[in-house]
């Protein structure tokens, strides 16, 4: 029953296509992967690198405010106050990682897409600057909400 319904989601997630959203703009994209902070603010990259569930949006929210969607291949940028931060990724399932923040230094989200009974989860890992800007530059920005 489980496999049937796994490969009816399959199927259906292969007809509908790539999910899309908003796109950023291409100057602020090149400017944002200059990777560059104002000192009394904390950059905050959520990525998403993997085409894997391409057919589905994630939501993303900053301490309980909407960020917007993702989809595969894509990120968002947004500066936060220096302090303890809660970002919350939605889809299938809800994963949310806090993270404590200093004035002056960027910091990366990895949303990882995982495979789910009817459509794709999520889970939400803070990486290594390294692993974080070569992922930033393997995505394209969306506009924020």
């Amino acid at each position: 029953m489980i496999r049937k319904l796994f490969a009816t989601a399959v199927l259906a997630a292969s007809l509908v296509g790539c999910a899309s959203v908003p796109m950023g703009d291409a100057k602020k994209d090149a400017e944002l992967k200059s990777f560059s902070v104002k000192p009394e603010v904390s950059g905050l990259y959520i990525y998403r690198n993997e085409s894997m569930g391409a057919a589905v949006r994630m939501d993303v929210d900053v301490n309980g405010k909407p960020l917007g969607q993702t989809a595969a291949k894509t990120y968002f940028y947004t500066e936060v106050a220096p302090g303890k931060h809660t970002i919350t990724s939605k889809s299938e399932n809800t994963d949310s990682i806090q993270i404590e923040t200093v004035g002056g230094k960027l910091y990366y989200v990895w949303q990882e897409v995982k495979m789910g009974i009817l459509y794709a989860r999520t889970k939400l890992h803070l990486v290594s600057e390294e692993e974080g800007k070569k992922g930033v530059l393997e995505t394209q920005l969306i506009s924020g909400q």
